[in-house]
């Protein structure tokens, strides 16, 4: 018996051919379907408007605390807040012993941290 008459396939050119054609017809498919199905482009985009720039919503706490510290406070604001904060953020585990008073000292710091990242985050948000 030769091996074709068992019906063996060879990787070239019997898989090959397969494989092709399964990726032309996916290619076709995805080109057809973006042809029938346009994305949106967003939002209108008005040139005689005065354009302002607002970060993502990951930085918005970095960004009012740049707005907050203006001037001669500046370096306050945009470099020793954001390292402190940091440096109580990664001290919380050395500051949970285990105890009661020092879990809850850690439960305290953790809760200032997250709380005054929500309320950075989220006041630019809220437009009263």
């Amino acid at each position: 018996m030769e091996s074709g008459d068992r019906g063996d396939k060879r990787l070239y050119p019997d898989y090959m051919s397969e494989i092709l054609i399964v990726i032309f017809f996916s290619l076709g498919l995805v080109v057809l379907l973006s042809l029938l199905f346009p994305p949106p482009l967003g939002r209108e985009i008005s040139f005689f408007s005065a354009y302002q720039p607002a970060p993502e919503w990951y930085f918005l706490w970095l960004y009012q605390l740049v707005r907050y510290f203006s001037g001669q406070w500046a370096f306050i604001g945009n470099i020793i807040v954001p390292l402190s904060s940091l440096a109580l953020l990664l001290s919380i585990p050395f500051i949970d012993h285990g105890t009661k008073v020092s879990r809850n000292m850690a439960i305290a710091a953790f809760a200032l941290l997250f709380g005054s990242f929500l309320v950075l985050t989220l006041f630019p948000l809220i437009r009263i």
